[in-house]
């Protein structure tokens, strides 16, 4: 008998042991998870307002305002060449001009012909007053005059086609023919190029067709000079929309008063649909779960999860449409690793990014 009491005296030992050892277990977990987790270093950036752009962009090619090549009208020697290769020439400029003394000749033939014709007309206008000439004499005498008249003009444009000249102001381009060379009808001498201004053809998406107007701002990139950016406007649309591409031919003049854009030229277009002034953050503060997007902003130090309702977006930057203010500091690092309600402690000092970094104009 005594041997069972003895094994119940030992059973309740055991279990209120256990009792105690659980009981203390669970005073350190709950120590434990009472326990502050460290404040988490970010880095912070304040919204700033800025100029927001919708953009479409394209690629495309430059071509002249006008553009011709030259070519002889008439055979000849070539007795002076006036132009150089690159050279700006005005309207109107001598350019070469072929041997002409024949065309010379034969034009003060013509005159000759044309004086003497005037002279027979008007004796016989005299003797048409005393009836001593019939009328019609004096109509083949007119007519000779007309014809002769007629045959002077032609011979002056011969005369004329020997001087090649700049039908507009331009750059020249090069050229193959030396002084004392032989052409013909139809040889080309050189190339001239409006430049001051450049054509730029390129397409809009067709879903951009409501909001394309003529004399909105468009901007050109080339690799030819990086960084730069050549501005111009909308001058022209097309009427027809593209059944292949689904898309609007459009035409831009480009300001190129330096004339390093050429025609031919490979440009990155950029149209501006539509300017405003707009609230933007650093794109990498946004974080993106589902449909959800939604930024960290500090708040009585503890993060606050803020869902966004963003816009246009241009390099580094994204404009927030709804969700927070211009005087919230967005967590733009270390964002990933954080809850709502967690404390955190902005970076100061050489250890902070600056700002400035993140944030930048968008006339850049």
């Amino acid at each position: 008998m005594w041997k069972q009491w003895f094994v119940a005296v030992v059973l309740v030992a055991v279990t209120i042991g256990g009792a105690f050892v659980w009981h203390g277990r669970d005073g350190v977990g709950a120590a434990g998870s009472n326990r502050e987790q460290p404040a988490k270093p970010v880095d912070t950036a304040a919204p700033e307002r800025d100029t927001v752009r919708d953009l479409v962009n394209a690629v495309g090619s430059l071509q002249a305002v006008e553009a011709v090549e030259l070519t002889a009208e008439v055979s000849g020697r070539v007795i002076d060449i006036n132009l150089k290769p690159g050279q700006q020439v005005a309207k109107g400029d001598l350019l070469i001009r072929l041997d002409d003394r024949q065309a010379a000749s034969d034009l003060r033939v013509i005159e000759a012909r044309l004086a003497d014709a005037r002279r027979q007309l008007e004796r016989a206008r005299r003797l048409q007053s005393n009836n001593s000439i019939s009328q019609s004499q004096v109509d083949e005498l007119r007519t000779a005059v007309d014809i002769a008249e007629a045959q002077r003009q032609a011979a002056r444009v011969r005369l004329d086609n020997h001087r090649i000249i700049a039908p507009f102001s331009g750059v020249a381009g090069l050229t193959d023919i030396s002084v004392g060379a032989y052409v013909t009808a139809g040889t080309t001498i050189t190339t001239l190029d409006a430049t001051e201004q450049m054509e730029l053809n390129f397409s809009v998406p067709e879903r951009f067709l409501g909001q394309v107007t003529v004399g909105q701002t468009v901007r050109g990139t080339t690799p030819a000079f990086p960084g730069e950016t050549f501005q111009g406007e909308l001058v022209e649309l097309g009427t027809r929309i593209s059944e292949l591409s689904r898309s609007l031919p459009v035409r831009a003049l480009i300001d190129n008063p330096e004339g390093r854009l050429r025609p031919g030229q490979f440009v990155s277009a950029s149209l501006t649909l539509q300017e405003r002034e707009a609230l933007v953050i650093p794109e990498q503060a946004v974080l993106i779960r589902g449909d959800e997007k939604y930024v960290f902003v500090v708040e009585d130090g503890v993060a606050r999860r803020i869902s966004v309702t963003l816009g246009s977006r241009m390099p580094g930057l994204v404009e927030v449409i709804s969700g927070i203010d211009a005087g919230d500091q967005v967590i733009i690092t270390g964002q990933d690793r954080l809850s709502s309600g967690d404390r955190i402690r902005v970076k100061e000092g050489e250890n902070a990014i600056p700002e400035n970094r993140f944030v930048r104009s968008m006339d850049s």
